[in-house]
């Protein structure tokens, strides 16, 4: 092959920066799949909510109407996301949250593709469109939301289709090509695309979905004019009532649409525009859910890049500050600006506001900022590093620990220890050498994400899991098992299927070791075959129905909640005492299959 055959391997294709990138992104991609059905990856309670309404609903051999046993919790969301994991669980046969997890995987690598391709489009240049891919896949809500089983990946796919397809096709656009606006057969996709995203997540998405496709579009127009104006308003408005008419049809499917007008439009949305202390006295010292706090909801979710992106800002304000009235920023920009403000405006203003709602904007932030990286001041990366070293170090410890009480292998010590050492390196080398700051800042996000799915895989283990033999015994008992928030008995379907869960409050018993403690426990024996019961002291070696009660199997446990005073600065280092606790499944007597190990 001669050198004039490998002259399209310039402008950043295929050289070695290049292929770094690659790696680093395909890298990202493994930590986004290890794990998956893991119980501890960072998600959020809902999960188990939307989880417990798709498994009763499949098990009713019916679509609609939603099945659920909890109080107000059953239309909490429109029907595709449920029928989502009813599809990939195979309408119960293959019930695991692997599977359910799956399709929000899918969903988020297509998104990160779409970012990649954009970024590639704008700069040709392969590096910086995969710089744009890891940006995105780094954001910590992109890490928790965008692989979990809720509606933040899908949502985000579905709702930003029209917003990509309007960025390519002005980027094919050139000095010599006239502007062409995306004609009505375009809108009717959009329409399509919109009404898939709201049948995800709600039919209140369509203000900010449609706003700011019309706002992008207009701004993007080199010149404007009336007639421009209104045709973007009849098109968009086409694909607006296209949307609105495909969620609708929750109401023409639903055998109960009463049901899903009291319980999600009044219930769920309604009730987010209304608040009992006031709305201004909310929106403006509602501390965390205020207008102010709000305003940050792109830094909140950047996570460990939190700071870069208060670098980018400073940028934006140095490039408004040297414009000149001639200066006109470039279609896409304006379009990627446009999607952030509109999102983040419109979700300003309800009374209940979450960094959460502005997900779906986060792919402009990831492209804005790989368009700007250069430009942003290396002390913002600076601080971002020593954000993660302080997480390396907290997990590096966690995991010590929790090697010390048995819990996972010397091997998996091992791994989770190289992983620490390896992104302690990668915070020393951005630190030492400025020209690796930028780069060593993203790779270490991913360093840290690591470190934390090395350091919960243990628990999916042996250690975090329930004996196969111990399950089977169980077969199609009544267990009573601790609930503390949303739904969190549904967990037990995965570590004990097939039997009956029902409910206490494990947040509400008293202490253990206490008489009222261990009559609450004997009460609960007397009405279930078999009890969940958590370790209340880390002294505290069996529950205290024993000698009287059997162990039929233990397991170890994550402490998600914990009480006034519980963790300290003095027991901060030994995540022992209050971050792990023992979970036993405790009966009256041995089943007559044979003898249980206590």
């Amino acid at each position: 092959m001669s050198r004039r055959q490998l002259r399209p391997l310039q402008h950043g294709h295929f050289d070695a920066p290049t292929l770094a990138w690659l790696a680093l992104l395909i890298f990202a991609i493994g930590i986004y799949a290890f794990g998956l059905g893991g119980q501890y990856i960072p998600s959020n309670g809902d999960e188990l909510v939307y989880t417990h309404i798709a498994r009763l609903t499949a098990a009713s051999n019916h679509w609609l109407p939603l099945v659920s046993e909890l109080d107000h919790m059953r239309n909490t969301k429109p029907p595709l996301l449920f029928w989502q994991a009813m599809v990939a669980g195979d309408w119960g046969h293959n019930w695991s949250l692997a599977a359910l997890r799956t399709p929000s995987l899918i969903y988020t690598l297509l998104i990160a593709g779409a970012v990649a391709w954009t970024v590639k489009r704008i700069t040709a240049n392969l590096r910086t469109a995969c710089l744009a891919a890891c940006i995105y896949l780094a954001f910590f809500c992109t890490f928790r939301f965008g692989r979990t089983f809720l509606t933040s990946a899908p949502e985000t796919f579905w709702l930003n289709g029209p917003m990509f397809w309007l960025l390519w096709q002005r980027l094919r656009q050139t000095s010599t090509t006239p502007a062409n606006d995306p004609g009505w057969l375009a809108h009717v996709g959009f329409g399509l695309a919109l009404g898939l995203g709201l049948a995800y997540k709600s039919f209140a998405l369509i203000a900010p979905a449609a706003a700011a496709l019309w706002c992008a579009q207009i701004l993007s127009t080199p010149t404007p004019t009336w007639r421009a104006v209104i045709q973007t308003t009849l098109k968009v408005g086409l694909s607006a009532v296209m949307a609105l008419g495909i969620f609708a049809l929750w109401f023409v499917l639903d055998p109960d649409p009463g049901a899903v007008w009291q319980e999600f439009v009044i219930g769920e949305n309604a009730a987010k525009l209304s608040s009992g202390q006031g709305y201004w006295h909310v929106a403006l010292l509602g501390g965390g859910v205020s207008m102010w706090a709000q305003l940050l909801a792109y830094v909140q979710n950047a996570g460990l890049l939190a700071f870069v992106v208060i670098g980018l800002a400073g940028v934006g304000f140095r490039v408004w500050q040297q414009r000149s009235d001639t200066t006109k920023l470039s279609p896409h920009l304006l379009i990627l600006l446009t999607w952030l403000a509109v999102w983040l405006v419109v979700f300003t203003l309800p009374s209940q506001r979450s960094a959460r709602y502005v997900i779906p904007a986060m792919p402009a932030l990831a492209m804005l900022m790989a368009l700007y990286w250069e430009r942003i001041a290396r002390g913002w990366f600076l601080l971002s590093l020593l954000l993660c070293a302080l997480f390396i170090v907290a997990l590096g410890r966690i995991a010590w620990a929790e090697h010390d009480i048995g819990i996972g292998t010397s091997i998996e010590l091992v791994t989770t220890m190289f992983a620490f050492v390896a992104g302690l390196m990668l915070v020393l080398g951005g630190l030492l050498k400025a020209a690796w700051t930028r780069s060593c800042t993203v790779a270490t996000c991913f360093a840290v994400y690591a470190c934390f799915s090395l350091t919960t895989e243990p628990l999916n283990g042996a250690a975090g899991q329930y004996e196969p033999q111990t399950a089977t015994k169980l077969h199609h008992a009544r267990v009573a098992v601790p609930n503390g928030f949303n739904s969190q008995f549904e967990r037990f379907q995965f570590l004990l299927p097939g039997n009956l869960f029902v409910p206490y409050d494990s947040d509400g018993r008293a202490g253990s070791g206490s008489r009222s403690s261990a009559a609450e426990l004997g009460r609960l024996l007397a009405d279930f075959d078999a009890v969940v019961w958590l370790q209340s002291e880390p002294a505290e070696q069996l529950p205290p129905c024993v000698p009287v009660c059997s162990v039929l199997g233990t397991r170890w446990e994550v402490k998600g909640r914990h009480r006034s005073g519980e963790i300290t600065f003095s027991s901060l280092w030994y995540p022992q005492t209050w971050l792990f606790r023992r979970e036993w499944l405790v009966a009256n007597a041995l089943p007559p299959s044979g003898d249980v190990p206590h």
